[in-house]
């Protein structure tokens, strides 16, 4: 069996969650312009599995090519997502790709976090729920300040009021 990534340590800076859904980049938006404005570095994860992954680009229906082909068609997409989400050329941006659950992963992330930023819900679940079950569980459980950036509202550009 080929070796993958299985965990990430991160020291310091934001951890942003993203699934490849639409409201992950919304709060992968919102994050590295935190980041940029904050001087902090930018840490993208995607927590994943064979059912979660896009398939390798060399995949052929009844073959199974090894983890390694599949972890770099999550670390390609992944890559996309990051270069779409235009951050400020001033922000250190690392994409981290780890083969556990989306909970887990971030989790692990968030040990060593400044902060933990996740859309309220991603790929999965039910269309009604304000809050998805990984968004929840890491709230309750990160070791780090959670935010939870709902569809909509993270292209608002922050404006400090009068003091």
């Amino acid at each position: 069996m080929d070796a993958v990534n299985e965990d990430v340590r991160i020291d310091g800076g934001i951890v942003v969650g993203h699934d490849g859904s639409t409201w992950a980049q919304e709060a992968l938006g919102w994050a590295g312009r935190l980041a940029a404005r904050a001087g902090l570095e930018l840490h993208v994860v995607r927590g994943w599995s064979l059912p979660t992954a896009p398939r390798p680009a060399g995949w052929e229906p009844g073959s199974v090519p090894p983890l390694a082909d599949w972890e770099r068609a999550v670390a390609d997409e992944l890559a996309a997502h990051v270069a779409a989400a235009a951050v400020d050329p001033s922000v250190r941006v690392t994409a981290h790709v780890v083969h556990r659950s989306p909970v887990k992963a971030l989790l692990a992330a968030a040990q060593g976090a400044d902060l933990l930023v996740v859309a309220a819900r991603g790929e999965g679940g039910f269309a009604g729920l304000l809050l998805g079950s990984v968004s929840d569980q890491l709230v309750h459980h990160a070791a780090c300040p959670v935010t939870v950036v709902r569809s909509g509202h993270g292209g608002h550009a922050f404006a400090p009021g009068p003091r």
